[in-house]
Order: structure tokens, then C-alpha cells, then sequence
């Protein structure tokens, strides 16, 4: 693919933009778009997957490319990362970078730091080795400078996962079955579903398998109280409502109005009438005093450093800091003792993150379980084997990209003794 001078300014231009790290990259991009409006359709999925290339590879590309020119960090992306040749780019360069980009060919196999050629800040690079150990961290690393594919979940009040295959398969959609998840569906690559028909009619949504199978250790019944806690723009409210066929009652809890405004049209086309949106002002809202012991099934989908998810969203590496870090350790606490007050005896809790760090998943769940006697440790793999799902990572679950190609999950299943 030959590309002309105009298409390589523009990725220089969206990777000069997201590199401000300065709001989630997906917003940044919308934004950048908006603001750029000559882009035509067919580049703008092209600039946005450069621009996303560019910060999974961010540290080690920079220290190779010697240079924070977006133009040359442009090309390096281009040929590293995209596999151009010089050939595809030499009708759009000027000399000098042509000079640079031969120089910058010669040093790309240089030996790097490790924490450098992991593409990792070194603080994370650190706690990662003493979680996991250097070979785990070498190749969940390596998993997360790749993109992820696409992951779908099949609605089941509106449809199966045979039909679903059938259908997407028949459009020529490189889809198949997720290896876990029963609704889940992949697709390689990134193929653009937004005006797709089955999105549009609520028959599928986009949800990581990780994600689905967290609601799988919720286990909801029909007659069910449920609240998802946390529950941002609904992936897993929508999944436990179908799970729970539109019966029981299921609430909806989240502090931002403007997160939680995302389940409407969501919902809307789910075909479930059993949800409730509501948004409290903390964890402590009068709210959830009113609904104390009244659940069957409490879900705190905490939020985290969404460190599992940095195949979608390099970003956040970037981002966050060890300051982060322990303040989210501080919430996550709080939010997950204010969360059980609202089990009844008997009930569940499950508390989960997209995170890999112990000091968001193992730390807190021992903490609260030191601290609440009254709630013990349910084994989450019995759990799931006893929905058919032969996925045994012990005692809580704990997901990666390497191992399990979805995004990193960790989950914890507690229950309240009667």
C-alpha cells in the first residue's frame, strides 16, 4: 500500500494529539475527528489504529526514533508497527526523512531496557514481576502491545449464538464461538459494526468475554434482587438482565449521570423491562441505607487502573501513576464494604476488576474478609463449571490476555452466611 504525504500528516498530526495524554484516548480521537472533518472515512479508522500502535509502542518506539517529532514518530509507527516499507513511503518523503527513517530502520532491533521494550513504565514493569514473576510479565507484555479483537455478546432475549454465527459469518466476518463465555462471539480485527443491524436492534452488544464471564459468577434467578453497584454504561447490567429473562428486579447504581445515560439507548433495545438506573451521590447514598439486606445478588465491578484492559486502551499506562494506584486501592475498599451492607443472608457478592495488580484484586478482597467474618470465600471455577464452563483458575478468577485472549479480569465470589 503506497500512501500519500497528506495520509501520513494526518496520523503525525491524531499522534501529536493523543500523545497529551490529557483524556481517555477513545475521546480524544472522537474529538480529533470532529475537529478534522476533511478526513475522510476510509482514512479514519487507518489514523486511529496508527494513533493507537503509537501507544502501545509509545516507550519503545520514542527511544528508537530518538526524537518526539510527530512526523518521524508517524513514519517510525508506520514501519514498524504496520510493516511499510520504505518503498510504500518514499513517494511522500523529503530527503532528510527519508535519511532519518534508513537510520531509524538500523537501530530497531538495538537492545532496549526491559521495562523500555515492554513498553511499560517502570513502576508497573516493577510490580508486575513481583506479582507475577518475569516470565508471566514477559508475556502478558508482549499480549498487551498487540490490539484485541472484537468481542460480542449474543442478547439471548433476542437471540442464540448459532444465529447469530450463521448470520455474521454469511456477511464474510472472520467470527467465532469465545472459548468460554456460552453467548460470546469474536471477530478478528477491527471491522467498524456501529450502523450494523444486529447492534442497531439490540440482538448483540459489543462486551470482552472477561467481562461476560464476571456476570456468570453473579449467577442471577429470575426472581431475583440484583444490583450491579457500579454500573457505568450498563455491559454487565444488560447481560444479568438477560440472564434473569426481564424477572425479578434489577437495579442499576452509579455516581456519574452522565455514564450511567449511556445504558439508556442501551437499554432501550435490550427488550428487558426488569432494570432501574439510578444514580447515588457516593456509596454511602441514602439509597443503598434504604436497601440494606434486601439483595440476592450484589455485583461491585470496581473501578480500577483498567490495567487488564491495555490492549484496548494503551492510554491508561500512560496515565496512571502509583499515587493513582493507592487511592483506587482506598475506594475500591470502601466502595466493596458499602456494597456488601445491601446482601441478605444467604446472598452473593462479587467483586471484580479489569485489573491485574494485587493491590486492587487479592489485597482487597483479604482485607474485607478479615474484616467481614460474616461473608466467606465461594470457589469461583466450581462456579462456573457448574454453568458449563470448563475454566478452572482457582479459587477467585483471574484472566489474561496471554493465557485466555480476553482482557484481564479478576473476580472474587463472597457470600453472606444465612
Amino acid at each position: 500500500m503506497t500512501l500519500r504525504r497528506n495520509q501520513i500528516a494526518a496520523l503525525a498530526a491524531a499522534i501529536q494529539r493523543i500523545a497529551r495524554l490529557d483524556a481517555p484516548a477513545d475521546v480524544t480521537m472522537t474529538a480529533f475527528f470532529r475537529d478534522h472533518r476533511e478526513m475522510g472515512s476510509h482514512d479514519r479508522p487507518w489514523i486511529s489504529d496508527g494513533a493507537f500502535a503509537y501507544l502501545r509502542r509509545k516507550r519503545s518506539l520514542e527511544a528508537l526514533a530518538q526524537t518526539d517529532d510527530p512526523l518521524l514518530l508517524a513514519l517510525a509507527t508506520l514501519v514498524r508497527e504496520f510493516r511499510h516499507s520504505v518503498r510504500d513511503l518514499d513517494d511522500a518523503l523529503k530527503a532528510s526523512e527519508r535519511e532519518w527513517l534508513g537510520a531509524f530502520k538500523a537501530r530497531m532491533h538495538e537492545a532496549l531496557p526491559e521495562a523500555v521494550a515492554a513498553d511499560l513504565p517502570d513502576w508497573l514493569w516493577e510490580r508486575l514481576g513481583a506479582a507475577l514473576g518475569p516470565d508471566e510479565r514477559a508475556a502478558l507484555a508482549r499480549a498487551w502491545q498487540a490490539p484485541a479483537s472484537l468481542d460480542l455478546r449474543v442478547n439471548a432475549m433476542k437471540s442464540t449464538r448459532e444465529a447469530a454465527l450463521a448470520a455474521l459469518s454469511a456477511e464474510g466476518l472472520p467470527v467465532t464461538a469465545t472459548p468460554f463465555a456460552p453467548h460470546g462471539l469474536r471477530i478478528a480485527g477491527r471491522p467498524s459494526l456501529a450502523r450494523h443491524p444486529w447492534l442497531a436492534d439490540g440482538r448483540i452488544e459489543v462486551q470482552d468475554e472477561g467481562s461476560q464471564l464476571v456476570g456468570v459468577l453473579v449467577a442471577p434467578r429470575r426472581s431475583d434482587m440484583v444490583v450491579d453497584f457500579c454500573a457505568g454504561a450498563g455491559g454487565k447490567t444488560l447481560l444479568l438482565g438477560a440472564m434473569m429473562r426481564s424477572q425479578g428486579r434489577l437495579y442499576a447504581f452509579d455516581t456519574s449521570a452522565k455514564r450511567l445515560s449511556r445504558l439508556t439507548p442501551r437499554l432501550a433495545r435490550s427488550g428487558l423491562s426488569n432494570v432501574h438506573p439510578q444514580v447515588i451521590a457516593h456509596e454511602r447514598d441514602a439509597k443503598v441505607k434504604r436497601l440494606a439486606g434486601k439483595f440476592d445478588r450484589v455485583l461491585v465491578d470496581a473501578p480500577c487502573t483498567g490495567f487488564g484492559t491495555l490492549r484496548r486502551n494503551p492510554d491508561l499506562k500512560w496515565r496512571q501513576s502509583e499515587n493513582d494506584l493507592r487511592e483506587l486501592a482506598e475506594k475500591q475498599a470502601r466502595i466493596l464494604a458499602a456494597a456488601a451492607t445491601l446482601v441478605k443472608p444467604g446472598g452473593r457478592l462479587v467483586y471484580a476488576t479489569c485489573s491485574v495488580l494485587p493491590e486492587e484484586n487479592d489485597m482487597i478482597v483479604d482485607a474485607f474478609l478479615a474484616a467481614h467474618p460474616e461473608f466467606a470465600q465461594a470457589d469461583a471455577s466450581a462456579i462456573l463449571a457448574q454453568a458449563g464452563i470448563a475454566l478452572d483458575t482457582g479459587a477467585r478468577l483471574r484472566l489474561y490476555p496471554h493465557r485466555h485472549g480476553c482482557d484481564g479480569f479478576f473476580a472474587a465470589v463472597l457470600e453472606r452466611a444465612q
